[in-house]
């Protein structure tokens, strides 16, 4: 009996814990995201590079999302390569509820010359890096600079010099099994020096990339995130002040959908019923199917009609 049993390897809550050191110069915060990742891995069944990739940036959203205030506030990473993954897109809400889907996420590539996961191959070398945030303003800021690297961490440090003018160290790290695909460990870290902070304890927060490049691995040997933290971070006088708990949660509706449906406008909607006889539309972040039939469609299109009538 004892060689039918199956590896079972146990849920555990993701952690988002957020951190001031250097007498608050500067601010920390590491993700364990392991469920986050594996979520989105079965969600979208995705490659093994593919989940690697979009289980980085959907971490760094969360880490983003994390200094959302409003109820409503919203922030959104696209990242659009020449690899072929396609298009990246990840949004986070102010609850750190994140949702992620890549355009080609069942392609699968050899590893690199360093035997890991080619995520830069799949994401690609050339491209851009977009943030938007929606924070129930007349209009959304919109942060853009360009790929320098497709690994995804190096990338959004380079979003923070370039476009916002902030130096930050980023780590995005994500460990899974060779044979199945199975994640092992996802863990983000974010260090951010604020403004009036000492050039020496930005090179010494610099010089612990090299630490803080195995805390996948230190993870995933069972290491507790506080532990991670105190490692590199400890000698810095690092205080814990807050810590909340990352999801990966799709909030689409058949509600949504009509919305969308309808900003299609009549003639989209008309041939869909003359063409096609009805709609089917996936949910890019979570691919659950909604169906239309022309029935609904006419309904929608009554529906615009007289909401066009009242505005006359």
């Amino acid at each position: 009996m004892k060689d039918n049993i199956l590896t079972y390897t146990p849920r555990r809550n993701d952690r988002l814990i957020q951190c001031v050191a250097a007498d608050g110069m500067v601010r920390v915060a590491l993700i364990d995201g392991t469920e986050l990742v594996r979520e989105a891995r079965r969600v979208h069944g995705l490659s093994r590079v593919a989940t690697a990739a979009l289980g980085r940036q959907l971490m760094m959203t969360a880490i983003m999302a994390a200094d959302l205030k409003g109820e409503h506030d919203l922030v959104s990473t696209i990242i659009k390569g020449d690899g072929p993954a396609g298009s990246m897109i990840c949004t986070g809400n102010s609850h750190i509820e994140v949702k992620g889907s890549v355009t080609n996420g069942d392609v699968e590539l050899p590893p690199n010359e360093q035997g890991k996961l080619n995520v830069s191959g799949f994401v690609g070398h050339e491209g851009k890096l977009s943030v938007v945030s929606d924070l129930g303003l007349k209009e959304p800021y919109v942060g853009l600079c360009n790929l320098v690297s497709g690994e995804i961490a190096i990338d959004f440090a380079n979003y923070y010099a370039a476009s916002l003018q902030r130096p930050a160290l980023v780590y995005l790290g994500v460990r899974e099994r060779a044979e199945s695909g199975e994640v092992r460990a996802a863990v983000g870290v974010f260090a951010e020096p604020l403004p009036g902070c000492p050039d020496e304890v930005i090179d010494r927060l610099q010089a612990k990339s090299g630490e803080i490049s195995r805390f996948s691995e230190r993870l995933d040997a069972g290491e507790l995130p506080e532990d991670l933290l105190e490692s590199v971070f400890g000698e810095f006088g690092l205080t814990i002040v807050g810590e909340r708990e990352p999801l990966y949660r799709c909030d689409c509706s058949r509600e949504r959908i009509e919305r969308a449906l309808l900003s299609t406008g009549r003639a989209e909607l008309t041939g869909m019923i003359e063409e096609d006889h009805g709609a089917e539309v996936t949910c890019r972040f979570c691919d659950k199917l909604y169906q239309f039939s022309e029935e609904d469609l006419r309904a929608l299109i009554d529906a615009a009609t007289a909401g066009e009538d009242e505005d006359e």
